[in-house]
């Protein structure tokens, strides 16, 4: 698994500025006003840092941008990072700031005179999101990153405040590992073992194979994996923090760990991203991951069908009917649309299972949300005005675009279907919204939910402010972010 680098606070009277080496990062505020710290080694450095923060390249900076002063005389460093960041910065400036420290961080590390700033934790919070790599499978010799020291006039305060953030940052880095790893390593099996290997942290976690689903009568999902060599699996992880016989909330995740398309298969051309259609299913695994790290008060279920979508003799084909463990039946249209019907049976079982005091559900479920919001923001469809606010709430504090979508009797109506109960597409317009409207069939009467298809956001095509190219772990954030605000205990 990538981990997060090594991020140390000490205060910066014990550290001699002009013998660090490898880089300097340094925080000048807007206006291009020194601190203390960064004062002292703007003497050490004969004013270069002052020159450069009265300079118009200072000024054209935004907040949390950097740019570098290669070599300068005066002490051992290979550069120094000057960052724009005013004491009165936002939490998402800071982390910005921390992304720019981040993005450039090699073998020889980088000391970040952050002084007394008010978001040093933040800050270490953005370095550690933006320094993470997956290169495991580039040939040649590996060059590990460098160690972080954070000079800060509090250490042992900014440490406590940053320990939250360094089992969020992990929870990340694991969503991200499993969002970037091919499908011929991440099979149901390997993927179930990782999350299996989470007890060791606290987690119970159980895994339903094949003959178990069929028996809880789970045919809308076990179909999805007829074509395939992999067996289809449950995997249920529960995180008892709270208090005893309290309903958990629970997160429910689609896990196709490969998807062709089945006997409607996609075309050639991008199909080699489609190992990135287990996204809602890693999220839900790295905010489990999280919530043990940090040994979070709350009663979390997280449930993921894991599934692989192939072509074969044995596939699911367009025109077959199956029933759900519900009991409802589904024409299944378009083999395509198969993330739904996994969703299908997982929802119905946490719900009979668990009882739960709310259930959110995450997918890369249809390329018509990307066509709707881009790559900027989740599409978020609820059947419940107050959850759906707090889900909002908790994305915007941490950054993580989303954008409620609407749900209606009308759309409802185009999955209606002339054989069975219900079909499992309603075609291309309105499609990411339909497929909600599928999915809401499965939600018990009262029970408040909420639908987030991450398809844009996953894995977007190209780097973000906090990720590099490749996966953005979105959702972990969010998520980690509601439960702590509403409901932990104590």
């Amino acid at each position: 698994m990538t981990v997060p680098p090594a991020i140390s606070f000490r205060a910066p009277e014990t550290a001699d500025l002009a013998a660090v080496t490898g880089r300097l990062a340094v925080l000048v505020a807007e206006g291009g006003a020194l601190d203390p710290l960064a004062r002292k080694l703007d003497r050490l450095v004969k004013g270069a840092i002052s020159r450069f923060a009265a300079s118009p390249a200072f000024a054209r900076l935004k907040a949390g941008d950097a740019a570098e002063l290669g070599w300068p005389a005066g002490i051992a460093a290979e550069a120094v990072q000057v960052i724009r960041l005013d004491r009165k910065a936002g939490t998402a400036e800071a982390r910005k700031a921390g992304a720019a420290i981040g993005r450039g961080l090699g073998a020889a590390g980088v000391t970040v005179l952050a002084g007394a700033h008010p978001r040093a934790a933040e800050i270490s919070f953005g370095i550690a999101l933006r320094a993470y790599d997956f290169d495991i499978y580039k040939s040649g010799e590996k060059t590990p990153a460098g160690a972080v020291e954070m000079l800060v006039a509090k250490p042992e305060a900014v440490a406590e405040a940053a320990r939250p953030l360094a089992a969020l940052a992990e929870g990340v880095f694991f969503t991200r590992d499993l969002t970037n790893e091919p499908a011929n390593v991440l099979t149901t099996y390997d993927f179930a073992a990782r999350l299996a290997a989470m007890g060791e942290l606290g987690l119970e976690v159980e895994i339903l194979e094949e003959e178990e689903l069929e028996r809880l009568g789970m045919r809308a999902l076990l179909g999805v994996g007829m074509g395939s060599e992999s067996p289809s699996k449950v995997v249920v992880m529960q995180w008892k923090g709270g208090p005893e016989g309290e309903a958990p909330l629970a997160l429910v995740g689609k896990g196709v760990v490969f998807d062709t398309g089945g006997i409607s298969i996609k075309p050639a051309g991008g199909m080699e991203e489609m190992t990135m259609d287990m996204g809602g299913a890693g999220v839900v695994a790295g905010v489990m991951r999280t919530l043990a790290l940090r040994k979070a008060r709350a009663n979390v279920v997280g449930l993921v069908g894991l599934v692989e979508n192939m072509p074969d003799g044995r596939a699911q084909r367009p025109g077959d009917i199956v029933r759900s463990m519900k009991g409802d039946t589904i024409e299944v249209i378009n083999t395509d649309a198969e993330g739904r019907l996994v969703l299908a049976d997982v929802l119905w079982y946490a719900q009979e299972r668990f009882k739960p005091t709310g259930i959110v559900d995450l997918a890369t479920l249809t390329g018509a949300i990307i066509v709707a919001l881009g790559h900027e923001n989740a599409g978020v469809f609820s059947n419940d005005d107050a959850f759906a606010g707090r889900f909002l709430q908790a994305a915007a504090a941490e950054g993580e675009g989303a954008w409620r979508m609407p749900l209606g009797a009308a759309y409802d109506a185009k999955i209606k279907s002339r054989l069975a109960d219900m079909k499992n597409t309603g075609g291309r317009p309105a499609g990411s919204i339909t497929a909600a409207q599928f999915l809401q069939r499965f939600i018990a009467e009262g029970m408040p939910w909420i639908h987030l298809d991450i398809a844009g956001v996953a894995m977007p095509t190209g780097e973000t402010v906090l990720a590099p190219k490749g996966a953005t772990g979105w959702g972990v954030l969010a998520l980690n972010r509601l439960i702590a605000d509403g409901y932990e205990r104590g």
